[in-house]
């Protein structure tokens, strides 16, 4: 299994509408990927690890069973998908794929 990981860097006087993206993109996303997305988390940031502000402000992680199931699902959809970023944040998502190694049962 793999997640794909999106995430948002906080940045001071920066938009991001929780609500939309958990409301509304993420469902979409979940939507147009079908069964390729097993399942997805979402993630408020509240602060750093010393306090502050939080790294990253939202992030969320999308469960696939392989590489290739992820991107012959998200590919077609890709323009749409990412056409919505605007709705919700004027910010530049971070990517990162990782092998899923220990989870949950």
């Amino acid at each position: 299994m793999i997640k794909v990981s999106v995430m948002y860097p906080y940045k001071p006087d920066t938009r991001f509408d929780h609500d939309y993206y958990r409301d509304k993109h993420m469902p979409l996303v979940q939507a147009r990927m079908g069964s390729a997305c097993r399942f997805y988390t979402v993630d408020k940031g509240l602060s750093g690890g010393t306090g502050g502000p939080p790294t990253y402000v939202a992030m969320c992680h999308i469960y696939s069973d392989s590489v290739e199931a992820f991107s012959a699902a998200f590919g077609p959809h890709s323009k749409e998908i990412l056409a919505d970023i605007k709705n919700y944040t004027d910010l530049q998502p971070v990517m990162q794929i990782s092998e899923v190694v220990v989870g949950q049962p």
